[in-house]
């Protein structure tokens, strides 16, 4: 590449990283503040950046303009080498309007916002990503799942008479004349993963990384969302379609992973939670809001909802007051499950190499 490229890219908070590692003219505020944020994980970001742009010779430096919208994109699309896009669309008429375009990058693995078969037909490369982000926060509902399940932050370190007396179970020895001895604190209303149904509510990019792991683990899996899958992505992600009130009476496990939007904050409100199975548990690791607070407080305390994993959170940083830290079948994490931060520089430096790749 002789000439600077220009990179469009849907703003997004890790996609500006992308920004900061190419365009010189990014601003220093911005390099700082992702300095701060990487800290923790990588003590010296700025010898990360240049590692990576040492990488991929000819890329860096570019011209990077970062776009919100619809329109946005498209009128910054006709000087564009390249584009970067997680949700906004890349159709025909986008494509009219990209006369220099050579690449079109997913931040992400999932291609329905791109029409693949138009960019064929213009030698458009399309590339996708597995992002680890993503396989992280999979993982964590996974983990708050089986938290929930075994209870074990109720029964972290539970193992003496005395620890397990002061927790409500006072030990009643068994006949081990006959009997096993597990289980020896007689602890009521354990679960299991296996033969348990997951129901996910939108199966995009962290949901089907969920439902992989959910089958592994022998769960039925449902879903929902606006559009149906074809059969083949049913079958890939060993997924079944139901309706809304069909997941929600059937599912021991509900896990809501929508974006944030007009149209999904209290998604789940108090209608929809008296709809669920009684006892089944919420999990949410896409946004505390698309649950209504009260709604849910109110489910738990009843018992109606048998337990709640949620990260992140209605508030950051958290309350002490927060009636939901007083509940022992919640468990809250501080925002943790698309982490370590490596996730997210080992996402953005491998989506570089790979687009350098493409356009060398």
């Amino acid at each position: 590449m002789e000439q600077r490229p220009v990179i469009v890219i849907e703003d997004d908070p890790f996609t500006r990283v992308i920004q900061v590692v190419l365009d010189p003219d990014t601003g220093a505020e911005r390099r700082a503040a992702f300095a701060d944020f990487f800290a923790h994980d990588e003590p010296d970001f700025d010898l990360w950046c240049a590692r990576v742009r040492s990488k991929v010779p000819g890329f860096a430096p570019a011209e990077v303009r970062m776009v919100l919208s619809q329109e946005e994109l498209r009128a910054c699309l006709p000087r564009a080498d390249a584009a970067i896009v997680e949700s906004l669309r890349i159709d025909r008429e986008e494509l009219d309007a990209a006369g220099r375009l050579k690449l079109v990058q997913k931040f992400g693995a999932l291609v329905r916002n791109i029409d693949t078969a138009a960019c064929a037909r213009r030698n458009v490369a399309v590339l996708t990503q597995r992002r680890r982000a993503n396989i992280g926060c999979a993982e964590h509902a996974l983990a708050l799942m089986l938290v929930l399940a075994r209870k074990l932050n109720r029964l972290d370190g539970l193992i003496t008479p005395e620890r397990l007396a002061a927790a409500g179970y006072p030990i009643r020895p068994f006949d081990r004349r006959h009997t096993p001895y597990t289980n020896f604190g007689r602890i009521r209303g354990l679960r299991v993963l296996h033969g348990s149904t997951l129901g996910i509510i939108g199966l995009g990019e962290i949901g089907t990384e969920l439902a992989l792991r959910g089958a592994a683990f022998g769960m039925r899996i449902l879903y929902h969302q606006r559009t149906r899958l074809a059969p083949k992505e049913e079958s890939q992600w060993g997924a079944r379609y139901a309706t809304l009130e069909e997941l929600l009476a059937q599912s021991d496990w509900v896990v809501p992973q929508l974006p944030l939007d007009a149209s999904t904050r209290g998604y789940l409100g108090r209608e929809r939670l008296a709809k669920m199975k009684p006892g089944a548990c919420l999990v949410n690791v896409a946004r505390a809001e698309l649950v209504e607070r009260d709604a849910l407080l109110d489910a738990l305390a009843s018992g109606r909802l048998g337990g709640l994993g949620l990260d992140p959170l209605y508030e950051v940083p958290g309350r002490s007051d927060d009636p939901l830290l007083r509940m022992e079948n919640v468990v809250l994490t501080p925002n943790t499950a698309a982490q370590p931060r490596f996730n997210a520089l080992a996402d953005i430096e491998e989506l570089m190499m790979g687009m350098w790749k493409e356009l060398s």
